[in-house]
């Protein structure tokens, strides 16, 4: 490495943010490291939260397959914007690891374009995990819930 005269200058966030970063990967123990940093990082870059908040039980990284939580992880990022493009959605969708069959699924059954009503695909993805429309009903009840207690969703 080159020598120069010049003094180096760190921005005073920089090591806070690597430490938060070194934090999320060796909880996620991704596969592929760095399309996982690529991931990370364009996720903050877009001002949504790159890993799990802290309120949130489980790790997002062990996810393979929807659950009640992801969708309400997935429901905050969007964070009460009814319409969302399609290249963002698959993008939180890739980040929380989830199945892009899935992803492709919902999107061919709701025949969804570039702009996404949120609702709608939300209401879809929670009937890929209930049985019968009442289950579905719940669970998207419980996703769109505000109560952060684990309490049973008002219905």
């Amino acid at each position: 490495m080159a020598q120069t005269d010049k003094p180096t200058c760190i921005p005073p966030e920089l090591p806070k943010m690597l430490k938060e970063f070194a934090k999320a990967a060796i909880r996620a123990q991704p596969q592929d490291l760095i399309q996982w940093a690529a991931d990370y990082f364009e996720a903050l870059c877009r001002e949504m939260p790159p890993v799990r908040e802290r309120s949130e039980q489980a790790a997002l990284c062990n996810w393979t397959e929807l659950t009640p939580e992801v969708l309400k992880i997935l429901h905050s990022q969007v964070a009460g914007r009814l319409i969302v493009h399609a290249e963002e959605l698959a993008q939180m969708w890739k980040v929380v690891n989830l199945p892009a069959d899935l992803f492709n699924s919902v999107m061919n059954v709701g025949r969804f374009t570039e702009e996404i009503e949120w609702l709608k695909f939300l209401a879809l993805a929670c009937s890929a995990l209930g049985v019968t429309i009442t289950k579905t009903l719940k669970i998207l009840c419980e996703v769109l819930s505000c109560d952060h207690n684990g309490g049973s969703p008002m219905v």
